[in-house]
């Protein structure tokens, strides 16, 4: 065994032999499938941190990898009953390179790709020696004369793949440099079995083409047949819950959000934190800084601030994903920042509406520290505000209401254009942000009867509070947004809950301010 040339399965023991370990390794199989096959053999899996990317990796490593016996460790474990399993088990030659390890420093970024080869070439020696000669190739050139030599091919799994675009944001010269070699690497090259890379970005973009354009893509964006295997499902944590004796609906609101597909996905770390400590709070200061976050919601662009809080709001904007160049730098747009901030973990994605959102109350919780200081002027006083305002509402305190949504309107001023309608929605959406202690997050505008009502919350289960029902107007009249609910039915599709419910009439008008109608509805009687 070398350090890089079939590592042995040291790693991977450690998970398997942790207190909480999720049995993964049903993925063995889809990659079996992949195997010296050209058109599906290269793999690029991208998620945020602590989404069990490098875990992956050294489970991967461990069943291929030469040199050791690994069978103890799949003993029992989902893998042992694929067909294929026996065949490939410590049979292949792996190579596994964790890229962030030569790159520590930032001195190491003009000399990190020469040192990485001659590691894995040292390794290499050991085994393979008189089969190749020093090539001025490098490594591509080393493993081709072995190959051409022995016919033996390599699977390669790369860890951190894209951490160069992190660590040397501006130096494209060296970005450039690392795709040639990884290009060198893999294009063509009849010695691999199998490619393996990992990171929180995507393969890099130049202009409309990939710059690696051979791999499969298994993002947090499009996670294909992969998705469940980074995180935890919700099956996964109902499970955890019960045998830690947590709360699982608590666990819900704090953890959950990550829509992959159909799939509900958890932050494995931030769950196995909740598991060994008991406490609901943000473990993600763990993985990223809030600074972190303050420097790109901080960006100038058209709309940006403005999507931030009305998902602050726990609203939804939506983005157009496709214009990302998969870096930390090239940022022209409001898109291209808060499509990072989905590959980083602070965003999720639903895929059919095309909508970005904040996935849970950890995340949210990042995002308010990221707004304090200059540049988001009133938002945590409007914030604040928020749990009176609900609680007038409930009251049905209309005087209370409307003064309260204007006190917001006023210190989020400097931030929205206050000109349309869809501005009135994201002070509203912020004026009600308490409401996801109680509520599940809003529905916009919820097909209904004739129509579309704006927003509706609906209480979370088990929870004694009434659902709302809201109505916007712009220049109209707040008793015409309740008649406008009442006469087009939007109530309709709540005549299967039984509990309350409050209609709300809200209207903005230059000259007459804000003005609020809250009436009561009952769901049996249509009234």
């Amino acid at each position: 065994m070398g350090l890089y040339v079939n590592p042995g399965n040291g790693a991977f023991k450690q998970a398997v032999t942790d207190d909480i370990y999720i049995d993964k390794t049903d993925m063995i199989a889809l990659m079996n499938r992949k195997l010296n096959k050209s058109r599906v053999k290269y793999v690029c899996v991208s998620r945020p941190r602590r989404f069990g990317k490098s875990m992956a990796a050294d489970m991967l490593t461990a069943y291929y990898g030469k040199g050791c016996d690994s069978g103890a460790l799949f003993s029992g474990k989902r893998i042992e009953r694929d067909e294929s399993y026996r065949t490939h088990l410590n049979r292949h030659d792996v190579i596994r390179l964790d890229i962030q390890r030569f790159l520590f420093d930032k001195s190491h970024l003009d000399i990190f790709i020469e040192k990485l080869q001659e590691a894995v070439i040292r390794d290499l020696r050991e085994e393979y020696g008189d089969c190749f000669e020093v090539d001025p190739y490098g490594l591509p050139g080393v493993l081709g004369q072995i190959y051409a030599k022995t016919g033996k091919g390599f699977i390669i799994i790369i860890d951190e793949w894209d951490c160069v675009f992190r660590f040397a944001k501006e130096r494209v010269e060296v970005q450039k440099a690392y795709l040639d070699f990884l290009r060198g690497l893999f294009k063509g090259a009849e010695y691999v079995e199998l490619a393996y890379m990992t990171g929180i970005l995507p393969v890099k973009k130049y202009g409309e083409h990939s710059a690696i354009n051979i791999f499969k893509e298994y993002s947090i964006l499009s996670p294909g047949s992969l998705a469940q295997y980074f995180g935890f499902t919700e099956k996964e944590v109902k499970s955890l819950c019960e045998r830690y004796d947590v709360d699982y609906s608590t666990a819900q609101r704090w953890y959950d959000g990550y829509l992959l597909g159909d799939m509900h996905i958890y932050n494995p770390q931030s769950v196995t934190e909740l598991m060994d400590n008991g406490d609901f709070q943000s473990y993600w200061t763990g993985t990223e800084t809030y600074e972190a976050l303050k420097v790109y919601i901080d960006l100038n662009f058209d709309g940006l601030k403005e999507a931030v809080i009305e998902m602050l709001g726990n609203g939804r904007c939506l983005i157009n994903t496709r214009k990302f160049q998969n870096d930390m730098t090239t940022l022209r747009t409001r898109d291209d920042v808060l499509t990072l901030l989905l590959h980083l973990g602070y965003l999720t994605y639903e895929k059919r509406t095309g909508e970005a959102l904040i996935p849970n109350q950890e995340i949210a919780q990042e995002f308010m520290n990221a707004i304090e200081g200059p540049g988001w002027d009133g938002v945590h006083r409007a914030i604040r505000r928020s749990a009176d305002l609900l609680a007038s509402t409930w009251a049905m305190d209309q005087e209370a209401v409307a003064e309260g949504v204007a006190a917001v309107h006023s210190e989020t001023a400097s931030i929205l254009k206050y000109n349309d309608e869809n501005a009135l929605k994201c002070t509203v959406l912020m004026a009600y942000y308490s409401a996801s202690a109680w509520y599940l997050p809003p529905v916009m505008e919820l097909p209904s009867g004739r129509g579309f009502a704006d927003i509706v919350y609906l209480p979370r289960k088990h929870v004694n509070r009434p659902a709302l029902l809201i109505e916007l107007k712009w220049k109209k009249s707040a008793g015409g947004a309740i008649a406008q609910i009442r006469d087009r039915n939007y109530a309709d599709w709540m005549k299967e809950y039984t509990g309350d419910i409050l209609l709300i009439g809200i209207n903005y008008d230059e000259k007459k301010g804000h003005e609020c109608v809250i009436e009561a509805y009952d769901s049996r009687s249509g009234q």
